[in-house]
């Protein structure tokens, strides 16, 4: 795990080494241990290393080639280097370290562009062909692992997080408000390749880039993109019972136990991460597993004690933070830096105390995002199971399941998402924008057309369709705030659900596995059976790592803060949010007629965010 950078000059090669270097200190954070540059021509690479796998200077990089050809720079791992190291020595290839770089760099080598499809893991990487004048780029299928570039009129660049590539532009960046409408409107970011930057762009996730140019050096170089992946073309036969998904799942586990480092789990007291601490428990035997949770006082939204509570007679090493109003009030100048981008609530910060928690303890930790959109976890996910039922005309088995649903949730919201779904693409938008009163007319009507979220991904139309939509539009941005959480503290975040294995099998299984009885995850919890504590697997509430910001928000110190960020001259200057309107809601949230902390909070970060990223 580590921070990649680079600049590759399109027209004449330049001294980058000033900028390179400017680079790896602004994300020194994901690579603590080692780091190293390159220059050759138009291509300047620079490196920063969290030791994982091979912890020796072996695994220093950038790495070339024992033929001298090629040269990488990863940030990742691939989990499975063990058995393609394996496979490419029988075919004559020898290796020097122990590491996985080198393996990636060794099937590139053999296998082209090909090797991708062999990997089963998380990266961003870059390779330069020395010979054939060539960068080669590729990123992960679901996008664990971030790759942000921009391109100047003489240089394209890219780097593992935003803040180190504005200083290339010269001048103060421009907000993209298109991203701060969807955020507003959806609570939704990251479902394009548009980032909150203007001028900052992120490779996709299972897209590939490619820049080539001429042996004589003098004219502009090519930049290309392209979609090596796509989830649909590549769904597996689907799982025809837990058991095979009870399997599947602790091999992915135990993947990504691969380290010479501690490695811990982020247990939430939810249904994902608890069932990856049995699967350590019972299939591995991590008797001495280190896990790490945020927890409130009793009765406050998002604590989870009694549930994390049922680890106690097996784990000796469960350590606990606990996120408040003061803590982050303390953090939020940090915490805004740290993300670069608005956050449309403050459940992030929860985990970014865990990672907090976990740092010196641990290296490595494993948590179950992706579980909620593989397995339909949330509870809209209903809307789409009962828009589908309607569709097919299975009335008998809809009202079935929308009676189990009102037993087992005591709550209309599933029913109210399965109107909304049914809705046009317009309405969808417009009923989403009355929601948010607050919003400046003149803002609303320049982007409500462009949006892609209504459409692409509440547009879906089936569950089936709909799980897929969502690693197509959704994940990522889960992913990225992990990604910058971790690396903050120098940690490195696995995601065992989101093991290609795993995900091209349950995506392809059929809705009845997925959604019965009125309860998700239902194959997850028939295969955790006698692993997993009953008091957890049939747990019907969702809440992972969240925060009472409700309360949060009515504390003196942000009473103070809200009013002069609601009072000022820039956040009413912006021309997004009407300042009457917002002071009026967050009036109605102190007095508590209402509850607008998702929208108090969004107010707060985007104006932070301007501040530090666009107005300084």
């Amino acid at each position: 795990m580590c921070g990649i950078c680079g600049i590759i000059d399109l027209r004449q090669p330049a001294s980058r080494e000033a900028g390179i270097r400017g680079m790896m200190r602004a994300m020194k954070h994901r690579g603590p241990d080692d780091e190293g540059v390159f220059h050759e021509g138009r291509v300047n690479l620079g490196f920063v290393r969290l030791s994982i796998i091979d912890l020796s200077a072996a695994g220093h990089q950038p790495m070339i080639s024992a033929d001298g050809r090629f040269v990488l720079i990863f940030n990742g791992e691939i989990y499975n280097y063990i058995e393609l190291r394996a496979e490419l020595s029988a075919g004559g290839v020898e290796f020097r370290t122990r590491n996985d770089a080198e393996v990636l760099l060794a099937a590139y080598q053999e296998w082209g562009e090909e090797c991708l499809n062999r990997f089963n893991g998380m990266w961003a990487f870059v390779i330069y062909d020395r010979v054939g004048k060539r960068i080669f780029a590729a990123r992960d299928r679901y996008g664990v692992k971030p790759f942000y570039y921009l391109r100047t009129k003489d240089a394209f660049a890219f780097a593992s997080e935003i803040p180190p590539l504005l200083p290339l532009l010269g001048r103060k960046p421009s907000p993209d408000n298109q991203s701060i409408f969807d955020y507003l409107v959806f609570n939704r970011s990251d479902q394009t390749e548009r980032t909150f930057f203007a001028e900052v762009r992120k490779l996709q996730h299972g897209h590939s880039l490619s820049i080539e140019w001429p042996e004589d050096n003098q004219q502009e170089a090519d930049v290309r993109i392209k979609k090596w992946y796509d989830l649909r073309s590549n769904l597996r036969e689907p799982f025809r019972n837990p058991g095979e998904f009870r399997e599947l799942l602790s091999s992915a586990v135990g993947l990504r136990l691969r380290s010479d480092v501690p490695v811990g789990v982020c247990l939430s007291g939810g249904l994902d991460s608890s069932s990856i601490v049995s699967i350590l428990l019972k299939d591995y035997e991590k008797k001495d597993l280190s896990t790490f949770s945020a927890v409130y006082e009793k009765g406050q939204f998002g604590d989870e004690t009694e549930y994390i509570n049922e680890y106690k007679p097996f784990l000796k090493n469960m350590f606990f933070t606990t996120p408040s109003a003061e803590t982050l009030y303390a953090d939020l100048s940090t915490f805004v830096t740290v993300h670069a981008e608005p956050i449309p609530s403050t459940s992030p910060y929860a985990q970014f105390k865990v990672m907090e928690l976990a740092k010196g303890k641990v290296v490595v930790t494993l948590d179950g995002q992706g579980a909620d959109e593989e397995l339909a976890g949330y509870h809209y996910f209903f809307g789409y199971f009962f828009k589908d039922l309607f569709k097919q005309m299975r009335l008998g088995k809809l009202s079935y399941e929308m009676f189990y649903y009102l037993i087992n949730h005591h709550s209309f919201y599933g029913l109210k998402t399965f109107l909304y779904f049914l809705l046009s693409e317009k309405s969808k938008t417009r009923l989403r924008v009355d929601e948010k009163g607050y919003l400046n007319r003149e803002f609303v009507e320049k982007h409500k057309s462009c949006n892609s979220i209504a459409g692409n991904l509440y547009n879906s139309g089936s569950l089936h369709d709909a799980l897929l939509d969502h690693f197509e539009y959704k994940l990522e941005h889960l992913l990225k705030w992990e990604d910058r959480n971790s690396m903050w503290f120098s940690l490195e975040a696995r995601v065992p659900f989101l093991d290609y294995r795993l995900v091209e099998k349950t995506l392809a299984t059929q809705g009845d596995l997925i959604i019965k009885n009125g309860m998700t995850k239902h194959l997850l919890r028939e295969s955790m059976k006698g692993i997993l504590s009953e008091k957890i697997r049939m747990r019907r509430d969702k809440v992972g790592f969240d925060t009472p910001q409700d309360e949060w928000f009515t504390k003196p110190n942000w009473r103070n803060l809200i009013s002069e960020i609601l009072n000022s001259r820039s956040f009413t200057g912006r021309g997004i949010v009407n300042p009457t309107e917002a002071i009026a809601l967050y009036q109605s949230h102190i007095s508590g007629n209402t509850n607008a902390s998702k929208e108090i909070w969004k107010w707060i970060h985007l104006e932070l965010w301007h501040r530090e990223f666009i107005d300084s």
